[in-house]
């Protein structure tokens, strides 16, 4: 009777595991988007945690403003970054069944 519990247990470990693996390959998939400064700094990464692309409004674009325009970029990916986060820990709750709140 442990012989097979313990089958059950490895195979259920298994599909897990792969659907782990592919929720992984969709979090790719999923975008995410942040902005800083009203809008002046927009970013939009991957709930893979992968910057996809930073927009900056023309006005922002000024050599007088280069400390402030570090700022909001800064802003605007760290807040892309978390909401990534949010969104893939979300998205792995679904295969894990929250039993995993580490990822």
């Amino acid at each position: 009777m442990k012989n097979l519990d313990m089958k059950s247990l490895l195979k259920q470990a298994e599909r897990m595991q792969k659907e782990m693996a592919e929720q992984q390959k969709k979090l790719n998939d999923i975008e995410v988007n942040a902005s800083s400064g009203g809008g002046m700094v927009a970013v939009t990464a991957t709930a893979a945690m992968r910057i996809k692309s930073i927009v900056l409004q023309k006005e922002i674009v000024n050599p007088d403003y280069i400390s402030m325009l570090q700022d909001l970029v800064v802003s605007a990916v760290n807040q892309a970054l978390q909401s990534a986060e949010k969104t893939a820990s979300e998205e792995m709750k679904q295969v894990t069944g929250g039993i995993m709140p580490f990822l």
